[in-house]
Formats: structure tokens, C-alpha cells, sequence
């Protein structure tokens, strides 16, 4: 050969060999696209593997939310249920509009989540659940539904108020404004801590007063913080509460007092140290002062005390009896006396009242009954014993104490 070919091949000049460039591109265009032009199988195999990786990440885990998004007058209690099918749940957050969290739990196998309280009534509630399949994979739900607005609702009245300093012996007390038919859920509602942490525990009075007390005396200092959720419990039937408050107050230094009724004496004890020590009269023969524990629950510089709000109709009606500290509901009363003479430490001499030597308009800050009452906070203590009568009942004021414990828990 002479190599004609070659020289041939320039015959076409620049344009030839573009040409020939162009074809052997398409060449290699064409066999990397797989094979043929026909259906397209190779760029729509590509794409169906695709689609088969996305769906084999996809979580098998169903969640499930009881009320159904969007939903009105919910119940307030027992009606919101979060739920995962194959799968367990690993968050749940429930709030309402304000941001504030609903306290729940997951059941141990991670199938259920429910609320650990009521909600509030009137309240709207977003739900954010998440759940986890075998493969790790999450699927998330969310939804969101407005509780009742009720009919019917209740409060509690309750003492100490919310700030103030008190003695060892205060209970925290609640009064209902209806009769409750549905106490462990009221009494659950209603949350106490403290600080140093102390075991308190509440005990119902009838069916319209719920008291909470440590087993002993507070410990001086103690600060106690009670949260009143009453919001959306249901106290009776169709009968929803409807505070929800934060109350704390503070345990002031320990002061009880010892009232023997043979001695005619008073100690006041601090920290268990007599503190001072006074002369006093009770209650004369047949009108004996209560024996038991008394806590003080009210304070009056100066008040009218009558007979006829006791039973004792025309016996007495002073219109300004100086110095009164409220022992009982039923009227018993440590007071300042002007009106008795020697009776103090001598004979005892009142209708049932514990009294202490005063002056009339209660000037003189020096006498027995003005001393005591300057240092006395509600909260002290006022033990009487030695008494003729039975001891007081643990609901005639705040006198929880003259049960035991055992009583006090059941």
C-alpha cells in the first residue's frame, strides 16, 4: 500500500474530519445510554430503583391520636389517647395555646401514651406524636381539638393565703363551693411540695373540705408550694372546677403553747423551751374548755363576742372583747379579759373561752393577753389538757393534729 488512503482522506479537508469526529462521539453517546432508543427502559430503569429506595425508607409505624384533629367540646378527662401500631412511640408532647406541657407517660411496650392529669376545660390542645418502627424509621403525627366548656363548675376557698408566714401548726385547708362525689380525682389535683421535702397528705371532711398536713408540726422555715389544678376536674357530675392557682407560704419559727386547766398556766413554748409563762382561766364547771390541739386560724385586735351565737343565749354579749385569737369554728377563743378580776391563775371562770388578763380598749401592750397576742401568728399552736371536757374534734377548726396519722391517710 502507498498510503493513498491517508491522502484520500484529506480530500474532504477540514470539513471531513469534523465529520468524522461527530460520528464517532455519537458512538460513545449511544453505548453509554444503555442500549437502543425503543421505550426509554434505560432512563425509566433508573428511575424505578429510585422509587423503590424511597419506599423502603418509609416508616411501617402508624400513630394514632384520640380525640380526632379538629374536635370541640372534649371531654376533660379520659378522652385523649395517643397511640403506635407496629411500632413504639418515642415522643409525645402535648400543650395548649400558651405553650404549657401536659405531663404523660408511654406505656412500657411503647404502644400508648396517656395524659397523667385532666386538661383544662375550654382549653385548645396540639398533639405532636412521634413512633419508631423495627428499622429504626420514625413516622410523625399531629393533631389538634378544643375541650368542653362547662355548665356547671366549682371552686375552693382556701387559707393560709397565698404569701403570708405561718405557724408549725397550719394545714393547708380547701372548701368547696359544692359537694364533692368524685374525691380522688379533686384530691390528685391538687399537688403540695416542699422545701426541705416532708411526706404530706390530705384527709376529707365531709364531702366539702380537703385539709393537707405533714405527720408532725412543719419544720420552722419550711416553704411550701401548692399547686391548685382544679382547672377541668370533674368534682361531681357534669360539676367542673375551675381554679387554676399556685399558692406558697412560708413556716415561721415553732411556737406552742401549753394550757394546763388544773394549773390556771400557760407555757409558751419555743422550739420546746418555755418561753414565757402566764396565768389564765377556762372554762368554768359544765362549760369546760375543749382538751386537744388548737391551731390558731383567725386574729382580732378587738371583736364582740354573744352568747347567742354559741347556745349560750343571755349570758354574756361584750362588744369589745380585746386581744382574740380563734381556737375552734364552734367559738373557742384565747381573748384578753378585763372583766374577770382575780380568776387568773386562781379559778377558772369562762364559758369555755381560755382567757388572759387585758384591760378594756386593750392599751396597755404590757398585760398578759397583749403580750401573747403580739407574738402569736395564725398557724401557732394552743394545747389544752387537764380539762373536764372530751378533746376537740379534728374539724372544729383546724385541729387535723387530734388524729393519728393511721386516721389522718385513710
Amino acid at each position: 500500500m502507498n498510503g493513498r488512503p491517508i491522502s484520500g482522506a484529506s480530500v474532504g479537508g477540514r470539513h471531513g474530519l469534523l465529520a468524522l469526529i461527530m460520528g464517532v462521539l455519537l458512538l460513545a453517546v449511544t453505548a453509554c445510554g444503555g442500549g437502543g432508543t425503543g421505550s426509554g427502559s434505560g432512563a425509566g430503569a433508573g428511575k424505578g430503583k429510585g422509587a423503590d429506595a424511597a419506599q423502603s425508607k418509609q416508616s411501617e409505624a402508624v400513630v394514632g391520636i384520640t380525640p380526632e384533629d379538629g374536635a370541640k367540646s372534649v371531654d376533660t378527662s379520659g378522652a385523649l389517647k395517643v397511640t403506635a401500631a407496629k411500632g413504639k412511640l418515642t415522643e409525645v408532647e402535648v400543650k395548649d395555646a400558651k405553650g404549657k406541657k401536659v405531663d404523660g407517660e408511654i406505656s412500657g411496650d411503647g404502644a400508648t401514651w396517656t395524659p397523667s392529669t385532666h386538661l383544662a376545660a375550654a382549653t385548645k390542645y396540639t398533639v405532636h406524636a412521634v413512633a419508631k418502627d423495627s428499622e429504626g424509621r420514625t413516622a410523625a403525627e399531629d393533631a389538634g381539638f378544643t375541650t368542653l366548656t362547662p355548665k356547671n363548675t366549682f371552686i375552693g376557698t382556701f387559707t393560709p393565703e397565698d404569701g403570708s408566714k405561718v405557724g408549725v401548726g397550719m394545714p393547708f385547708s380547701i372548701r368547696f363551693s359544692r359537694g364533692i362525689t368524685n374525691p380522688d380525682d379533686v384530691e390528685k389535683a391538687i399537688r403540695i411540695k416542699t422545701e426541705p421535702a416532708v411526706d404530706v397528705e390530705g384527709h376529707w371532711f365531709g364531702n366539702d373540705r380537703l385539709d393537707f398536713r405533714p405527720e408532725k408540726y412543719w419544720k420552722p422555715g419550711t416553704k411550701v408550694t401548692v399547686d391548685l389544678g382544679l382547672d377541668g376536674v370533674e368534682g361531681r357530675p357534669g360539676v367542673y372546677g375551675e381554679q387554676d392557682k399556685k399558692v406558697e407560704f412560708t413556716i415561721g419559727r415553732n411556737q406552742v403553747s401549753v394550757v394546763d386547766a388544773k394549773k390556771l398556766t400557760m407555757k409558751v413554748m419555743r422550739d420546746g423551751k418555755v418561753f414565757k409563762t402566764i396565768p389564765v382561766t377556762t372554762g368554768k364547771p359544765g362549760m369546760e374548755t375543749w382538751n386537744g390541739q388548737m391551731v390558731i386560724s383567725e386574729m382580732l385586735t378587738v371583736t364582740r363576742m354573744n352568747g347567742e351565737t354559741v347556745g349560750y343565749g343571755g349570758e354574756y354579749d361584750i362588744k369589745d372583747v380585746p386581744h382574740a385569737v380563734r381556737l375552734t369554728t364552734s367559738g373557742t377563743f384565747l381573748h384578753g379579759n378585763y372583766w374577770a378580776g382575780g380568776a387568773f391563775g386562781n379559778y377558772n371562770a369562762s364559758h369555755g373561752c381560755i382567757g388572759l388578763r387585758d384591760v378594756r380598749g386593750g392599751w396597755d401592750k404590757k398585760v398578759p393577753a397583749a403580750w401573747f397576742f403580739n407574738h402569736s401568728m395564725v398557724g401557732d399552736v394552743v394545747i389544752v389538757k387537764n380539762s373536764e371536757d372530751r378533746i376537740v374534734d379534728p374539724d372544729n377548726g383546724l385541729n387535723g393534729w387530734n388524729m393519728s396519722w393511721e386516721k389522718w391517710k385513710k
